[in-house]
């Protein structure tokens, strides 16, 4: 009778540490485990740094519009710089655009 108490407590006892050893190899290699969470963190701050650049970018163009819509100064330097206009007696100086395959080399 004391060798049946013994054999089942044996057997509950390594049916407990196999369980908790699931559970923690779960917990860490698992579809939601703690290196799947330190990626998604990963992935979340370079999403977020992008995030805030990209609404940088576009609070500057929105600025650029609404200079460009209301600031006859700012409206003269794009038309002077995109129209190449100039003021009477000034002369322009254009420099040549460099050919694309050297561009995108220099560029790397």
């Amino acid at each position: 009778m004391e060798f049946l108490f013994v054999s089942r407590r044996k057997i509950a006892t390594g049916s407990v540490v196999a369980l908790i050893t699931l559970m923690g190899y779960h917990a860490v290699f698992g579809a939601n485990g703690l290196i799947v969470y330190q990626q998604k963190r990963v992935e979340y701050r370079k999403l977020d740094a992008e995030l805030r650049s990209l609404q940088e970018e576009n609070q500057k163009l929105n600025d650029h519009i609404k200079a460009l819509q209301t600031d006859p100064k700012a409206i003269e330097k794009e038309a002077r710089e995109q129209l190449r206009y100039a003021k009477p007696g000034e002369v322009i100086y254009v420099a040549p655009e460099r050919p694309q395959a050297e561009a995108k080399s220099t560029k790397k």
